[in-house]
């Protein structure tokens, strides 16, 4: 050690040059120490703008963020990069180089200011001016030693990139705007992704003085001379004078989708979603265009959602006739809300009982009042047909025949259906539901009705529709609740369009081909619906009151339905419809002509239909009977009457009792069957009479004070035998009336045994509660 000394008082320089190289390394320990003992500034977490884009990135809406500013997040890679190239080359050559300071740029500074005489250059590199941007402080020395030892400390503690993305994000732009993405869409209409020359020079200008350089008419010559001044520094080629003039407005578009999405995520500042700019676009002037019609007809409220029929993407959602007004309920976002779906889930229904056997296109359905339990429904003319066949029914949206068919389906099984193509705002309350489904005695939102038509163009695949890009996969995609088969049967019976539902509007005389869709209206005309499928896309449109009130004109084929048409033939793709051949699991099943049902040897015309080939309903035509009779009186004969006559089989056709009496009661002509020739009756019935009415487990409350006469009950049977029936009440005769007609009793307060027998002796029983109002 003593060798070391005298070496170093010996050489005093060595010394000297030891000494400094220790102060350096403690200087650089404590530095270093400092640094990562030091919190980072605060503003470095500021949060940016919330933000939801299309789904090709664009910037669809923007919300100041917490600060009032308007700063959207961007990387330095997606930046253009031509910009991070001049941004670098003006204020920071050796940015990649640096440790947060550049001691070239200092000397350089100091050597030109003092050749000045005053400040004319400046040594701050781009992490300097974060730091300022972060801590704004006097342009004192002490300043600049705080700055720089802010700017090492970044440097130590983030990577370039990082530094340079809060360059990016929090430089100033003049008024509220931060940051080169949100500035480049206030500018020019779009992001920073890509920037023409004299965009990039706009934008390396204002920041050196934004206050006084930012777009408007008063700054244009100072913005247009600061412009050029660094396109000619850089060697950028501009356009004289072309600079933005005034500030656009930062997007904030689907408003209601957005507001939807940032109320659901309160934490979130970017939702990257899958709607389309284009088909935003679509709705939005739909709905502007038809915003005051609707109005003066008292309807405040609609909702209008696209989907993509392949994926159940949600392309568009318009939540309500505007954002930005004050009508009433305009900020509530439609597409969410819960409303009665009228008539529109009939075609689901129509496909569930095709999936289980229930049902072909072609069966002939009764369509007559009927009673279900206490539950009376009606069609909405008000008037029933008798018999109609299903496809039919369907196109005209009659109530009764499918309220049979949903009770064949079964309500709870038609709930797991709705469940399995992604509604969710059911209540899962036993027994909440009943038949009334089939007319609107539920309710779903816009979108999710949307979803279920989109699973029918799709053939039943279940594919809840989604609004996120990284949206996780719903545990039920991919489920088929409804086979190809009934999907595409049921697409067919909604393409025709000689429907009263179709919109008759002039403007829609050549609507796109391709379509199949359906109509609603709920009871009081509280909600107008229209719900249908293109070549690639499925819409939903609701139209109606938030607050719940009625219109007049909420009818779905005349306020909904022209809204429909509007979106689907905004958004046809060229070429028009694709085609719809028929699914693998459909076949080939010969049955009635008349009645749908398979054929039997009374059946005196045939027809093969479409059938689904694991699920062929098995009932034969009950309408045909052959019967022999006698050639001479047209009268029938059995077996044991027919040695000695000459008699012929013929085809006669015979109704159910129910749609008989109905019909008769209408006043229209019947097919009759020919009487039995005298002795020649069959012995029995093949089954005995049902009672029909009053139905099982209804009671009736007698209203006080009104004549119980004015309060009669029709008794009704159905019945095999085309004799009369005999009604009984606690064993006192009522009436003898034909199988088909209709016995009235006058109640009276009571429990009571009811008795119907045929004309060979066949009874049916009901007990009859009648209970007097309190």
């Amino acid at each position: 050690m003593s060798r070391v000394s005298a070496a170093l008082r010996r050489n005093p320089r060595i010394a000297a040059a030891l000494g400094g190289v220790a102060t350096a390394a403690l200087l650089g320990a404590l530095t270093g120490a400092l640094a990562f003992s030091t919190p980072l500034p605060e503003r470095l977490l500021a949060e940016p703008s919330p933000v939801v884009r299309y789904r090709d990135g664009t910037v669809a809406h923007v919300f100041l963020a917490d600060d009032g500013r308007r700063r959207i997040a961007v990387a330095a890679r997606d930046v253009d990069p031509a910009y991070v190239d001049a941004l670098i080359r003006l204020e920071d050559q050796r940015f990649r180089t640096h440790l947060g300071v550049d001691p070239a740029a200092v000397v350089r500074a100091a050597v030109s200011n003092v050749r000045r005489g005053r400040v004319v250059s400046g040594a701050s590199t781009i992490t300097m001016q974060v730091v300022r941007l972060c801590e704004p402080r006097p342009r004192t020395l002490g300043s600049k030693v705080v700055e720089a030892f802010r700017a090492v400390q970044l440097e130590l503690r983030l990577s370039k990139g990082e530094i340079l993305a809060h360059y990016l994000q929090l430089t100033p732009f003049g008024r509220n705007l931060e940051g080169v993405e949100a500035a480049a869409l206030a500018y020019f209409g779009h992001g920073a992704g890509a920037l023409a020359p004299g965009e990039i020079a706009t934008l390396l200008a204002v920041p050196q003085n934004p206050n006084v350089r930012y777009p408007s008419p008063r700054n244009r010559e100072r913005l247009t001379a600061a412009r050029d001044a660094v396109a000619a520094r850089l060697g950028l080629d501009v356009l004289p004078g072309d600079v933005p003039e005034t500030l656009r407005p930062v997007p904030r578009g689907a408003p209601h989708a957005a507001y939807a999405l940032r109320a659901g995520s309160t934490h979130a500042r970017e939702w990257r979603t899958t709607l389309d700019r284009g088909a935003q676009r679509v709705v939005e002037d739909v709905l502007a265009a038809a915003r005051p019609d609707l109005e003066r007809k008292g309807i405040d409220n609609g909702a209008v959602v696209v989907l993509d029929t392949a994926t159940s993407e949600v392309l568009a959602l318009g939540g309500n006739l505007s954002f930005w007004d004050d009508g009433p309920g305009r900020r509530i976002a439609a597409f969410d809300v819960p409303r009665s779906p009228g008539s529109t889930l009939k075609p689901l229904i129509y496909a569930a009982a095709i999936d289980r056997g229930e049902a072909l296109p072609e069966f002939l359905v009764p369509d007559i009042p009927t009673a279900f339990g206490s539950y009376t429904p009606r069609n909405y003319d008000g008037d029933f047909d008798g018999l109609v066949r299903l496809d039919d029914a369907l196109s005209r949206s009659l109530n009764v025949p499918f309220i049979h068919q949903l009770r064949a389906v079964g309500v709870e099984p038609f709930l797991g259906i709705l469940r399995d193509l992604g509604v969710s705002s059911l209540t899962d309350a036993p027994d909440h539901y009943g038949l009334s489904v089939a007319v609107g005695g539920i309710e779903l939102t816009p979108v999710e009705l949307a979803g279920i038509y989109a699973a029918l163009a799709r053939g039943g695949d279940g594919k809840p529709p989604r609004r996120l890009r990284d949206e996780a996969r719903d545990p039920r995609a991919g489920a088929r609740p409804i086979s190809e088969g009934a999907a595409w049967l049921t697409r067919r019976a909604l393409e025709r369009r000689d429907r009263p539902d179709f919109p008759g509007r002039g403007d829609l005389a050549a609507p796109p081909t391709g379509i199949h869709w359906k109509t609603g209206t709920s009871t009081g005309r509280r909600d107008a619906w229209a719900v249908g499928s293109g070549p690639r896309h499925t819409v939903a449109v609701w139209l109606g009151n938030l607050d719940n009130r009625g219109s007049a004109a909420l009818v779905g084929a005349d306020a909904a339905g022209p809204l429909l048409f509007d979106v689907l033939g905004g958004l046809a793709p060229a070429g028009g419809a694709r085609p719809d051949p028929a699914t693998p699991d459909l076949g080939w099943i010969e049955v009635c002509s008349y009645s749908g049902r398979r054929a039997t040897e009374a059946c005196p015309h045939r027809a093969d239909v479409r059938a689904l080939v694991a699920s062929v309903p098995t009932e034969t035509c009950p309408y045909h009977r052959r019967v022999h009779v006698d050639v001479s009186t047209g009268l029938a004969v059995g077996p044991r009457c027919r040695e000695g006559r000459s008699t012929e089989p013929r085809t006669v056709l015979t109704w159910p009792s129910p749609v008989r009496r109905y019909l008769r009661a209408s006043a229209r002509l019947l097919p009759e069957l020919p009487g039995w020739a005298p002795g020649c009756a069959p012995g029995s019935a093949s089954a005995p009479p049902a009672i029909v009415s009053p139905p099982e487990g209804q009671s009736a409350v007698l209203i006080a004070g009104l004549d119980p006469d004015r309060q009669q009950i029709p008794l009704e049977a159905e019945s095999d035998l085309d004799g009369s029936l005999a009604w009984f009440v606690d064993g006192r005769f009522v009436a003898s009336v034909p199988a088909d007609g209709r016995a009235w009793w006058t109640p009276v307060p009571g429990e009571h045994r009811i008795v119907v027998t045929d004309s060979r002796g066949r009874s049916a029983r009901r007990r009859f509660a009648v209970l007097e109002r309190p």
